[in-house]
């Protein structure tokens, strides 16, 4: 639940729901002010001065003050590559009064306001101060934010039912919503997720009217949908979401980087993405590289992934493969994510390694990816995920390639290499060096198999057509949406 602590991408939905952003961007990812009113840069560009707008409430009755901001963004930077990346120049966290804080600086970071307002992954969400103080290694215990629902814990019930109700205290930005900026109004008193694992009931339910929307329709009942003139649909995010494969870099087989070489010969995206989306090529591409297609550093890396079978089972023996087993772990309940799993699971068998298949519900997939442990004491080898192209868009954002180690995304792929071309990328002075510094970064992560891409490709959400305002993102944002008929 805690959406500082994971990178789940129902949990981002969730935090958008009960917390805030002190920045947030448009539809062109251009930043704009969210909880802040506005902010002021020193001449020499070391210390930024934030200023809250009146009227921020935490959904406990406490007004949001400064001190909840910067242990805020404390906590949320200890967890965010991004946010790490600020930190490290970072001299001090200054309280100036109630309503405004200082970020000194140890030289300048002209991306502040583009980490503080990111909209995917770890997002830097306002908490209470007394809930922010608490180990960002450890999950909060309590959901109080001052966003624009109020998260009821008692009607909790995990991988069932998430229940919402509008927090009348409140108060939206008077600017049109885009994205996850301008007015966040809350037309609804109330709002239920439900988890429905069988996607014909669902399916059933959105088309009968005893649900309102369903946020990611099964790829097979796109086209019974579309007929039902009941129902509307519209891609989520126009910007699209990429499929990856993570190995575990701590341990056997996949600490042997001929090894994950081997895996990355062999994938062939098109049957990655036809068995999690389907035949219609509209709706997803090829993505061979670690930057989404249509981002400023995108490069087609076909020859990093030839999907050579032949090639890639013997780099399987030419690296020695000693027959370790190989646990796969991949969700049941999950159908963006659940076909990449099985597809890895066939190929991998075929270059000739040991595969051990274990499937689970999504919530036990994200809690047993936490696990440094080898296979035999409950670790694993290899998981599959989606990330929204926002995401991998830069060094800075994208954190499946950055090689933090330990203190980076689950798998842990640590390049001393990659890193230190990070810090060059950031402190370049023109577009063209830093081009040049963030493909460099971008290939030699692919070439180390810091994470594989599977393919990129474009959700589609549905909802009644008596449904209004439902706006396009990461997230099902719920601000704007009210019902028209």
């Amino acid at each position: 639940m805690d959406p500082i602590w994971t990178t789940a991408t129902v949990t981002s939905g969730h935090g958008f729901y009960v917390f805030d952003t002190l920045f947030g961007v448009d539809a062109k990812l251009n930043v704009r002010p969210q909880m802040a009113s506005g902010h002021s840069v020193s001449d020499n560009g070391r210390v930024w001065r934030i200023f809250l707008r009146d009227g921020l409430v935490f959904h406990d009755g406490e007004k949001v003050r400064a001190a909840d901001c910067i242990a805020s963004l404390r906590r949320w930077a200890a967890r965010d590559s991004f946010g790490q990346l600020l930190a490290s120049w970072v001299a001090d966290w200054v309280v100036v009064d109630d309503r405004t804080f200082e970020i000194h600086l140890t030289r300048p970071f002209p991306l502040l306001l583009e980490a503080l307002a990111k909209p995917d992954s770890v997002i830097a969400f306002i908490m209470p101060e007394r809930l922010a103080k608490s180990d960002p290694m450890k999950q909060v215990s309590e959901m109080v934010g001052s966003g624009p629902y109020r998260f009821l814990p008692a009607e909790y019930n995990s991988g069932s039912l998430v229940a919402y109700e509008k927090f009348a205290g409140y108060v939206p930005r008077d600017e049109p919503p885009e994205w996850t900026s301008g007015g966040k109004v809350a037309h609804f008193n109330r709002i239920e997720w439900h988890v429905i694992p069988d996607a014909a009931t669902a399916a059933a339910a959105l088309q009968s009217g005893e649900m309102d929307w369903w946020e990611r329709p099964h790829p097979d009942l796109l086209a019974i949908l579309r007929k039902n003139p009941a129902v509307a649909m519209q891609v989520a995010d126009p910007a699209g979401r990429v499929g990856l494969m993570r190995m575990n870099h701590l341990h056997a087989p996949f600490n042997d980087v001929k090894l994950r070489r081997a895996v990355r010969l062999a994938v062939h995206q098109e049957d990655y993405m036809r068995a999690a989306r389907g035949d219609d090529t509209s709706l997803w591409h090829l993505c061979r590289s670690l930057y989404a297609k249509g981002t400023p550093y995108y490069e087609d890396q076909a020859d990093l992934m030839p999907a050579n079978m032949a090639a890639a089972s013997a780099a399987v023996k030419d690296a020695g493969y000693g027959g370790q087993r190989l646990v796969l772990i991949n969700p049941t309940d999950f159908p963006d994510i659940g076909p990449l799993g099985q597809v890895s699971a066939e190929m991998l068998k075929k270059i000739g390694f040991n595969v051990d298949l274990q499937e689970m519900d999504w919530g036990s997939v994200v809690q047993r990816r936490t696990k440094r442990e080898p296979v035999e004491q409950g670790g694993w080898s290899m998981l599959h995920t989606t990330s929204s192209a926002t995401t991998l868009t830069s060094p800075a954002t994208d954190y499946f390639l950055r090689g933090q180690g330990s203190a980076g995304w689950f798998g842990w792929y640590a390049s001393t290499e990659v890193e230190a071309l990070t810090l060059q990328w950031l402190d370049a002075t023109d577009a063209d060096s830093q081009g040049k510094l963030a493909r460099q970064i971008g290939r030699l992560a692919l070439d180390e198999c810091a994470t594989i891409p599977v393919g990129q490709f474009y959700l589609q959400t549905a909802f009644r057509r008596s449904l209004s305002g439902v706006l396009q993102g990461s997230a099902p944002y719920p601000w704007n949406v009210r019902r028209v008929a």
